[in-house]
C-alpha cells in the first residue's frame, strides 16, 4: 500500500468534553487512532494537519446569529447549547472549528493531488448541525462546510454527500434542501433520532430530487444498506456526475453499537467505502474526503474505521 490516502487528526480533538458518561467522548478518537496503529494502517496514511475554520468558512453554511450564540453560550459556561441538545465545554467552539477546518485541509490536499482521498478522524461530529442550530452531538456541520468550500474556493460545481450514519443527517439535508448543486444521499435507521429522513423528503424548489433518503427498519444488515447504494445511489450519481464525493462516515450502524440497532459488520463498511470510491473514480478522478460521524462502541468503532481506512488505501 502507498500513501494514496491522507489522515487528519490532532490531539486537540480530545479537548471537547461533553461530560462524564457521554457517548461522544474523547475516548472515541483514541479508539480510532489506536486501532489504525494496531492494524498497521496508520503508517500508510499521509498526515494532514488540520486548521481552524474561519468565520467565512462557517458562514457559508451557518448563520451569523448562530455562530454568535455558540460563542456566547460557551463563554457563559453553559454545559449545553441554547439552540438544542448539544453538550459543550470550555474548549468546544475551538475544537469544533478545528474539526470543520480539518476537512478543508483534507480537501486542499486532495485537490492539490498530494493524496487521492482522505479520512478525517475529527470530533465533534457534524451532520446534525443545521444552519441555525446545533443538534445531537454536533456544533458545526463539517461535511456541509467542506462542500461549500469546495464550491467557493476550489471552484467545483457539483458535490455528492453520502451519509451512512445510523442517524439521519438532518443538518446536511436542511442546509442543501433547495440546492441542486449538492446531492445529499442518506441511508439510516428509522424510527430513530432525530426523527427526520422519510423517503418523501426530497428537497424543494430547484433542489427537489437532490435529497435522497433511504430509511431502513431496526435490525437491518449490510445487505439492505448495500442495496440502497446500488439501487438508488449509483443511478443518481450517474445522472448527477459529482466532481467531489464527501462521506459522513458514521459507524454506529455496526452490530452492537449502543445507540443504533443495525447489524452491519466490518466487511460491510469496507464494501460501502469501495462503492463510494468507485463513484469518485468514475466521475471525479478519485477525489473523496471522508469524515467521522457516529460510532459509540469503542472496540467496534475502531475495527469499523480500520476496515474503512483499509479500503481507502487500496488501489
Amino acid at each position: 500500500m502507498v500513501a494514496s490516502s491522507g489522515l487528519v487528526s490532532h490531539a486537540d480533538f480530545r479537548l471537547h468534553d461533553p461530560g462524564w458518561g457521554h457517548p461522544e467522548s474523547p475516548r472515541r478518537l483514541e479508539a480510532v487512532i489506536g486501532e489504525l496503529r494496531h492494524s498497521g494502517l496508520l503508517e500508510h496514511f499521509l498526515p494532514i494537519p488540520p486548521r481552524p475554520a474561519t468565520n467565512d468558512d462557517l458562514l457559508r453554511c451557518h448563520s451569523r446569529a448562530y455562530l454568535a450564540s455558540v460563542r456566547r453560550d460557551i463563554r457563559s459556561g453553559l454545559d449545553q447549547l441554547s439552540t438544542g441538545d448539544t453538550a459543550v465545554s470550555e474548549h468546544s467552539e475551538a475544537v469544533a472549528r478545528l474539526a470543520a477546518g480539518g476537512l478543508l485541509a483534507a480537501l486542499d490536499a486532495v485537490m492539490a493531488g498530494a493524496v487521492r482521498n482522505a479520512f478525517c478522524a475529527v470530533r465533534p461530529p457534524g451532520h446534525h448541525a443545521e444552519s441555525n442550530r446545533g443538534m445531537g452531538f454536533c456544533l458545526f456541520n463539517n461535511v456541509a462546510v467542506a462542500a461549500r468550500y469546495a464550491q467557493a474556493v476550489q471552484g467545483l460545481r457539483r458535490v455528492l454527500i453520502l451519509d451512512w450514519d445510523v442517524h439521519h443527517g438532518n443538518g446536511s439535508q436542511e442546509i442543501f434542501w433547495r440546492d441542486p448543486s449538492v446531492l445529499v444521499f442518506s441511508v439510516h435507521e428509522s424510527p430513530l433520532y432525530p426523527g427526520s429522513g422519510a423517503a418523501s423528503e426530497r428537497g424543494a424548489g430547484e433542489g427537489e430530487g437532490f435529497t435522497i433518503n433511504v430509511p431502513l427498519p431496526p435490525g437491518s444488515g449490510g445487505a439492505a444498506v448495500l442495496a440502497a447504494l446500488e439501487e438508488q445511489l449509483l443511478p443518481a450519481a450517474e445522472r448527477f456526475e459529482p466532481e467531489l464525493v464527501l462521506i459522513s462516515a458514521g459507524f454506529d450502524a455496526r452490530l452492537g453499537d449502543p445507540l443504533g440497532h443495525q447489524r452491519l459488520n466490518d466487511d460491510d463498511f469496507h464494501t460501502l467505502t469501495r462503492i463510494a470510491m468507485a463513484i469518485a473514480a468514475r466521475h471525479c478522478s478519485g477525489r473523496l474526503v471522508s469524515s467521522l460521524e457516529g460510532g459509540y462502541g469503542l472496540e467496534g468503532l475502531g475495527l469499523a474505521v480500520a476496515a474503512h481506512g483499509r479500503a481507502l488505501l487500496e488501489p
